[in-house]
């Protein structure tokens, strides 16, 4: 046989035809794929001449996601071993995991995933091969007749298959339609799922890194229209030490969990009454809301921003001037009617910033133009996806808009930039890269944007220029732009290393031509303006919850509700505390003491569970020495600091920011 030449991770080499990743990587445990010319394959398909090669290792996020997908099939088999009367529905990998759906009489309870794994457990250790086969439609069908969920994804081969389901690329993202058998060692097929791979070479490779994690109901292909089906929810990683350091992270993320920490501290709660994802801010959590308002509508004035206010509903005529009601529809309130005109809960504050800028002519001579306000608007959220105050369908926005001419606009992105991360770094976040999100080029998805390859090209560009010259790590996003331009995102990392979406900063060439938006040139003639939008927090209430995660509750003092709380040793010491807080007060210090009639210690135990940044604790020696003792959130104490020296410290501690 003829040898073909290849190039296998950058070098070239020479081997004998028939050849395949596994001869390539053979005793390399740690790759489970090869790539290509690009593109994902199992290691046991054969090579052509001149084919460009490289080995998937386990631990990169390719290796990952076939890691986790093989996982749900494992998962899938054990089911269908367990529950013989269970369907199939999708199994992806999803960050840190997978999931698999299934058709069943009965939920799942924690005991049957209990059982689940076991008998997973015995899947792995059997070492099946996934083997692929190439299937024509017709047949799959005749083979998956019992499988009426696959049936359905039959038809859906490349790219309709994330447009129909989430997840459903996974099973028949591909041109061809394959399915994967799971074969035992004495090569009798143990099961088969229609999938489009690349699989591990083995079970065995998934070892006991893996765990399930919970069940939930989902509704197939994301509408409530059609069956229930349970959700299986797991994780694997390539070793064990792996999974427990993931398990810890999530234990820990836990711990941090906004939600918990907004009952426990007594910041905000979402009552039933009002309704889902719209939050209601108890005294100590509008007090934090507060300190960010402040400073935020501060440091726009110091940026050059006037600020406005807009209404909350509009006649429904101006979200179809602006191009969300066409483009955005769903993610509306639906209308209010009054008296036969159409109203509509506004879902951004763009369109009226639009109307002001257009109540007068505008000269070139004002560009760059600049509005803000802490407008409140209202999406139309799934109850599905809220969560705490990261999703909701209230959302107060810090939201600026900029109007400036073309040439200006690079400018005034990079002016918007510097703003933003200076805002990220006082508040603690100072971990952060950008991600670029740009129009889909082509596909299905093409059609939701809207204006020529021309607006769309320069308004790229423009973003692209700055976000590089930043200097801070780019990462493209293909698809996730607005419909009416591109942006870049904030992506911030907290204190356990977990990424979120902050402030963004998007190019609009879209709404100054439709509310026909001018202003004079130097040379006398009409010129349209670009519009810049910025959130600086993205909203106030994600913000919120961001932070009380970041910091585990634990604010710092500028921030914190309380900032100062005084625990007397005894009651006697109660009037000479008070005088103490009382002179804080004065100079706009957060004081609160507590007088209750608990014992010292468990009062002590209640300010530290509180997360107060000052602990004034008084007793008989501080009376007499005109001091106080400071106990701080690490469990340390200071005794015997003269009061006028204590008060120094705070006001210092809250004006300088510091991270006390």
């Amino acid at each position: 046989m003829a040898p073909i030449s290849l190039t296998v991770n950058g070098e070239h080499r020479t081997a004998e035809t028939g050849t395949t990743g596994t001869d390539l990587f053979e005793g390399d445990r740690a790759v489970v794929a090869q790539r290509v010319n690009g593109e994902l394959r199992d290691l046991y398909r054969e090579l052509g001449d001149g084919d460009v090669v490289e080995g998937v290792l386990i631990s990169e996020p390719d290796g990952l996601d076939i890691l986790r997908h093989s996982t749900a099939h494992v998962l899938a088999q054990a089911v269908q071993a367990e529950f013989p009367e269970a369907k199939l529905g999708i199994g992806p990998p999803i960050t840190d995991g997978f999931y698999y759906d299934f058709d069943v009489a009965e939920p799942f309870t924690p005991e049957d995933l209990k059982k689940l794994s076991k008998t997973m457990q015995r899947i792995i250790k059997e070492g099946q091969t996934f083997v692929r086969r190439e299937v024509a439609d017709a047949d799959a069908l005749t083979e998956l007749a019992a499988e009426p969920y696959k049936c359905e994804l039959v038809g859906l081969k490349g790219g309709a298959a994330e447009d129909a389901a989430e997840g459903a690329s996974a099973e028949v993202g591909g041109s061809e339609l394959t399915i994967y058998d799971n074969v035992r060692r004495d090569g009798t097929v143990a099961w088969g799922d229609l999938c489009r791979g690349p699989h591990l070479p083995s079970t065995k490779l998934i070892g006991n890194g893996f765990a399930l994690t919970r069940s939930a109901a989902a509704y197939w292909r994301g509408s409530e229209k059609n069956p229930q089906l349970q959700r299986v929810y797991g994780t694997a990683w390539p070793t064990k030490d792996e999974l427990k350091a993931y398990q810890e992270r999530l234990a820990e993320a836990e711990r941090r969990d906004h939600r918990k920490l907004g009952a426990q501290l007594d910041l905000f709660s979402f009552p039933e009454e009002v309704g889902p994802g719209l939050p209601v801010f108890h005294p100590r959590g509008a007090i934090l809301r507060k300190e960010m308002e402040d400073y935020v509508y501060q440091r726009h004035l110091e940026e050059g921003f006037s600020y406005v206010t807009t209404p909350h509903l509009s006649k429904e005529e101006l979200f179809h001037t602006s191009g969300h009601l066409p483009y955005y529809a769903e993610g509306m309130m639906p209308e209010l009617d009054d008296d036969g005109q159409a109203y509509r809960v506004k879902a951004m504050n763009c369109p009226m910033h639009n109307l002001i800028f257009r109540s007068q002519q505008r000269s070139y001579r004002e560009l760059p133009l600049r509005y803000f306000e802490f407008g409140t608007v209202y999406r139309n959220e799934k109850s599905g996806v809220l969560q705490g105050l990261t999703r909701v369908r209230m959302i107060t926005q810090d939201d600026s808009h900029s109007y400036v001419a073309k040439e200006q606009a690079a400018g005034e992105v990079k002016h918007l930039l510097d703003f933003v991360l200076s805002l990220l770094r006082d508040f603690g976040l100072d971990d952060y890269y950008l991600e670029l999100s740009t129009r889909d080029e082509d596909g299905d998805k093409k059609d939701k944007f809207i204006g020529t390859d021309e607006q769309w090209a320069e308004a790229t560009a423009v973003l692209r220029e700055v976000a590089e010259e930043s200097g801070l790590e780019l990462v493209p996003d293909p698809g996730g732009a607005a419909y009416y331009g591109p942006k870049i995102s904030v992506q911030a990392r907290d204190a356990i290393g977990r990424t979120w979406q902050m402030s963004t900063i998007q190019y609009d060439f879209n709404q100054p031509e439709r509310f026909e938006l001018e202003y004079q040139a130097s040379d006398g003639s009409r010129q349209r303006p670009v519009m810049i939008h910025s959130a600086k927090f993205g909203s106030i209430e994600r913000f919120i919850g961001v932070l009380t995660e970041h910091y585990a509750g634990a604010f710092p003092v500028w921030l914190s509700p309380v900032q100062v709380l005084g625990v007397p040793v005894a009651e006697e010491f109660l009037p000479y505390l008070e005088e103490v807080t009382a002179k804080m007060r004065a100079l706009g210090v957060r004081t609160e003491v507590d007088a209750s009639d608990d014992r010292f210690g468990k009062k002590i135990r209640n300010a530290s569970t509180s997360k107060v940044p000052f602990v004034l604790i008084v007793g008989g020696d501080d009376r007499d020495a005109g001091a106080v003792s400071f106990r701080y959130r690490d469990g340390s104490q200071e005794n015997g600091i003269p009061v006028d020296e204590a008060i120094d410290r705070v006001v210092e501690a809250i004006a300088t920011r510091a991270q006390v």
